[in-house]
């Protein structure tokens, strides 16, 4: 998904980059503004297992592989305004540290998984959530949904990037059918390693989960506080 150097021309990496730029000014704008103390650590944390887990890549394919992108786990846990923030941070350290992604394409890369992936699959976790039942278990399976579809959806954004500017020399159909054929299968994937993730950090600390808001206890200064239903 990490796409190099000279793969798009320059005018398409140009302008994908301003509104990958923009994205990330709303959210830091919209973070600032909701951002609360206890959630800091987390988003750090999250930024933190995103990486890790980027540089670990698993066997997809017919040779290719893939890794964790990372989007729809971080909208979940810390929101999609932060979330995307994470993912950026992730993305520019990757290609200024260890050469991951061209510098040239990194707006490309941040506007593919970063916005498209960390908005893209909040919007997806959102309406499933809505219509299944209002329980942990239901949270996890709306999760790995939005990681399958944030995969995917970000192979498509890279597909129609191409499509406008592509600079590889094959044809867009070769480049569509590699890119979503894959894509869903490393959504598969995210999907699991998102929701094995969600899962765990539910049962230790729901109270820290952004998109677990309204399933917990909302606690008072000394732990009590009045219980909300899990379920219907």
């Amino acid at each position: 998904m990490h796409i190099p150097d000279g793969f798009m021309n320059a005018g398409t990496s140009l302008g994908v980059g301003v509104v990958a730029a923009g994205g990330l000014a709303v959210s830091v704008r919209r973070a600032g503004d909701t951002l609360e103390d206890r959630e800091a650590p987390l988003a750090g944390l999250v930024a933190a297992f995103v990486f890790a887990v980027q540089m670990l890549n698993f066997p997809v394919a017919a040779g290719t592989s893939g890794h964790l992108l990372g989007g729809a786990l971080a909208a979940v846990l810390v929101g999609p305004w932060l979330g995307s923030l994470c993912v950026a941070v992730v993305l520019v350290v990757q290609a200024l540290l260890f050469a991951d992604g061209g510098l040239s394409a990194l707006g490309l890369n941040i506007a593919n998984m970063a916005v498209v992936g960390t908005f893209g699959g909040y919007l997806v976790f959102t309406l499933v959530r809505r219509v299944l039942p209002r329980s942990p278990a239901a949270m996890v399976a709306a999760s790995a949904v939005a990681a399958l579809v944030s995969v995917v959806a970000a192979a498509v954004a890279f597909t129609v990037e191409y499509a406008i500017g592509g600079a590889g020399g094959a044809s867009v159909r070769t480049v569509a059918g590699a890119m979503v054929g894959v894509h869903v299968l490393i959504g598969i994937g995210e999907a699991v390693i998102t929701a094995l993730t969600v899962s765990a950090v539910l049962a230790l600390r729901p109270d820290l989960v952004y998109g677990a808001r309204g399933l917990h206890p909302r606690l008072g200064p000394h732990g009590s506080g009045a219980s909300v239903p899990v379920g219907r």
